[in-house]
């Protein structure tokens, strides 16, 4: 087994401090940096990893928690990173590891975490492992690959697809045999049941969290084992779920009982966790399975595999409030006995931008800030794709530019991922928006010049201005962050959750529609204001909601946003407009006890340091003066 030594760079690696909160990633804000269309900062048409560093002060004023940044390792390129020919070097095109170092100690510098993309269960052709797996039979890494012999007829030894179309196994002539690619021909996949490679891809990881990094975002980590005896699998059911790939793909004719998601992949994710928690660092997993909400389950149940997992069950066409509540309801059942933690999306690198695929042709500026409310309100983290924060739609690629191989192939019926990963706009100066001073790699779509980050930070009604008020009022409700989630009745188009956390209370509603709605409270509900989104009228017990319109109401009494009146005659209610200290009365029971400062005022409002913005202390509410 090969087992390099970290190389060694002018720029020291930034010393790892241990997070003052070890769960912050519970409730966190991700941020998706593709890498290759943020920003070129040497004039080649490519993103860069100095690129990133320079725009990491716009990312962390949106009031984002981490940045997952998509592959940026020594690659051909064939499949844009996610085909690694050496998990420990940065591709010349982004950098070196230099800008590395630098890009992870900036982001510690303003408060964000780093997470990189780990692509552990296939490599290029070009990594010198496989090079030599293919050069025979009897070599280092002979058994590093899932090479199989023919049919005696000469074919496959089964009938296992790759995602991006074809058979997923690929005959060498030099071996006599074929070798397993569950996406491209150019990406080989390992073999996880020969330990040898699962304990080199350990050193692979534990490489990048001596560098410092926080996290990792492990790709198609369900992919990693392969069943033994290669059986076929089995057909699938008109009813099968094929979320993860396009109709018309005959990688969703199969269930793919056998050659993903095997039980074997539980001990390995074990011992990657045993891995990670020495160094303190967190990990989300990709799953794409018929069944992925189980396995995204199964992954993060017990404390002892991934922290996090998401699928792609809200990555789909299919848009509704019952499709949003169905999912979300289904994997917090799945995950109630034995622990678990979602990562919720609309929108990656890998799908149709989130404003034209639930957006219905729309151009609605109001959809974009009910779909980020919404998925900064369900119980567990969330991701943001770069451009989601300024309401991007997919971007029109002509036939003649695409590069991504998998809409090559399935073209005209499926145009690939290239439209969602086109240049970020900047600036509104045509033709390339500030993203490069050259002709990108992909053309700038002249739609997103009008929405460039430029003018949208001019317009306080803009989506960047919404996502920035937003993100930033979500950091002080810690029920949106870490509590308790029940989704309740309501007809189409609304969405109806509550969240509690302690003594927080939290109701929101969204409506999830192009026309008006009406919704009955069955009790007295307190609006909520600073998250950014108007237009709701509360009238008593009735909500009226403009198109794609939220709310976010308290519940109780104990929890209240803004200051209030005068308290009555013979009442307590104390306000906070400020941080406070605690407060304390010898007649409150011991869970309100809190203590207070001798300047304070129980008849007025009270000012001082150290609880959020917004909070009314729950113990003080409507409480009697009398001993």
């Amino acid at each position: 087994m090969i087992a390099r030594k970290a190389e060694k760079t002018t720029n020291p690696v930034p010393e790892r401090r241990a997070p003052l909160d070890p769960d912050w990633w519970r409730g966190a804000s991700i941020y998706q940096v593709y890498p290759r269309s943020f920003q070129d900062t040497n004039g080649d048409g490519v993103g860069d990893l100095p690129g990133i560093t320079a725009r990491l002060p716009y990312i962390a004023g949106l009031g984002i928690d981490a940045i997952w940044i998509s592959p940026f390792f020594k690659s051909p390129m064939k499949d844009f990173g996610y085909d690694v020919s050496d998990f420990r070097d940065v591709d010349p095109i982004f950098g070196n590891l230099a800008d590395f170092d630098r890009l992870v100690a900036e982001a510690h510098r303003l408060g964000l975490k780093i997470l990189v993309d780990q692509v552990l269960s296939h490599t290029s052709e070009e990594h010198p492992w496989f090079k030599e797996s293919r050069s025979s039979r009897d070599n280092e890494h002979k058994d590093w690959y899932v090479w199989a012999d023919p049919m005696p007829d000469g074919t496959p030894p089964n009938n296992w697809q790759s995602v991006f179309g074809g058979s997923a196994w690929a005959w060498d002539p030099r071996r006599r045999q074929y070798y397993l690619h569950n996406f491209l021909v150019s990406q080989p996949d390992l073999n996880f049941h020969h330990k040898a490679v699962q304990d080199q891809l350990l050193e692979e990881v534990r490489f990048w969290m001596e560098r410092g990094v926080d996290g990792f975002r492990f790709d198609a980590c369900n992919f990693h084992f392969h069943d033994r005896k290669l059986r076929s699998n089995p057909p699938a059911s008109a009813k099968a779920d094929l979320s993860t790939v396009r109709v018309g793909n005959p990688y969703g004719f199969q269930i793919h009982k056998y050659d993903k998601s095997q039980p074997e992949n539980l001990m390995f994710l074990r011992r990657l966790r045993q891995l990670m928690d020495g160094y303190g660092v967190v990990s989300v997993g990709e799953v794409g399975d018929e069944d992925s909400l189980a396995t995204m389950a199964q992954y993060t149940a017990d404390g002892d595999k991934l922290h996090m997992a998401y699928g792609f069950k809200l990555l789909t066409d299919d848009f509704s409030a019952t499709r949003i509540r169905e999912v979300v309801s289904e994997f917090e059942r799945r995950i109630k006995a034995r622990g678990g933690w979602g990562c919720w999306s609309f929108s990656n690198h890998d799908c149709v931008r989130v404003a034209t695929r639930w957006g219905g042709g729309e151009s609605n500026p109001e959809l974009p800030k009910v779909l980020l409310a919404v998925l900064g309100s369900l119980r567990g983290s969330f991701c943001v794709y770069q451009g989601e924060e300024l309401g991007l739609p997919e971007a029109e690629v002509p036939f003649e530019r695409l590069i991504d191989p998998y809409g090559i192939t399935f073209w005209p019926d499926f145009k690939g991922r290239d439209g969602c990963r086109t240049p970020m706009p900047w600036t509104s100066e045509a033709p390339w928006g500030g993203f490069s001073t050259v002709e990108p790699w992909l053309p700038m779509e002249k739609r997103h010049l009008g929405m460039a980050v430029s003018l949208q930070q001019k317009s306080p009604d803009s989506m960047l201005s919404f996502t920035r008020r937003f993100l930033s009022w979500r950091r002080t409700q810690p029920a949106l962050q870490k509590g308790s989630l029940r989704f309740l009745k309501a007809e189409e188009p609304l969405l109806v959750l509550e969240r509690t956390w302690e003594d927080q209370r939290m109701v929101a509603i969204f409506n999830l529609g192009s026309l008006s709605s009406r919704y009955t409270f069955t009790a007295p509900v307190q609006a909520l204001t600073g998250h950014g989104l108007e237009g709701a009228r509360l009238d008593n017990r009735q909500l009226i909601l403009p198109p794609w319109g939220s709310f976010f109401g308290s519940r109780s009494p104990l929890y209240c946003p803004t200051p209030g009146p005068a308290p009555r005659e013979g009442r307590a209610i104390v306000w906070v407009t400020r941080p406070t200290t605690t407060l304390s009365w010898p007649w409150m029971s011991a869970r309100t006890r809190r203590r207070i400062p001798p300047s304070s005022s129980t008849s007025g409002r009270l000012s001082a340091s150290t609880t959020p913005p917004g909070t009314l202390l729950p113990m003080l509410a409507a409480m009697s003066m009398a001993p």
